[in-house]
């Protein structure tokens, strides 16, 4: 692969890129809700994402990707996290990535631009995924919480605690 100069300069750079995107993340309007998580934990996933990227790149399978993004996607379910805004964050996290690229590794042959073309549509792949499988696990998250409250007032129903009327799922 031509680009596995650049993946080695995004995983040497991991932990700067990973302070920076944090800051983004937490400073921008769009991403308001990832203020009620601690900075290094998100610092520390983004970090290892980028340490890694070789691996997610060429050696993660379809189903590694699934994973840890579905993962992902109900985790930031659970912390209240709006899905536009867990959207957005892994939008940013790709952007901020490409701005590092086009800032340390500019291209000066034909060579490198190729290099970083194919790079570029490896990163896309990658960060679709991503993306689609964080909101798979968001909804996921989410039905199983609807189903998790319809089940709490049906048992409060039985057990005497609501009145039917009031226990019936909305």
């Amino acid at each position: 692969m031509l680009g596995t100069k650049l993946v080695r300069l995004i995983e040497r750079h991991s932990e700067a890129l990973s302070r920076g995107l944090t800051e983004v993340i937490c400073t921008s309007d769009r991403t308001s809700d990832f203020r009620k998580i601690p900075g290094d934990y998100l610092r520390l996933a983004a970090a290892d994402v980028y340490h890694q990227l070789g691996e997610w790149l060429l050696q993660k399978t379809e189903d590694d990707i699934a994973q840890r993004f579905r993962s992902l996607g109900a985790r930031r379910a659970s912390q209240q996290i709006r899905l536009p805004q867990l959207v957005w964050a892994l939008t940013l996290s790709r952007d901020y990535l490409w701005r590092f690229l086009h800032r340390e590794a500019l291209a000066d042959s034909i060579v490198q631009l190729h290099a970083e073309l194919e790079l570029q549509d490896l990163l896309n792949h990658f960060f679709d995924r991503a993306i689609y499988y964080a909101i798979v696990g968001y909804e996921e998250r989410q039905r199983s919480t609807a189903d998790d409250w319809t089940r709490a007032k049906a048992w409060a129903v039985s057990v005497g605690l609501m009145p039917p009327s009031e226990g019936r799922a909305s």
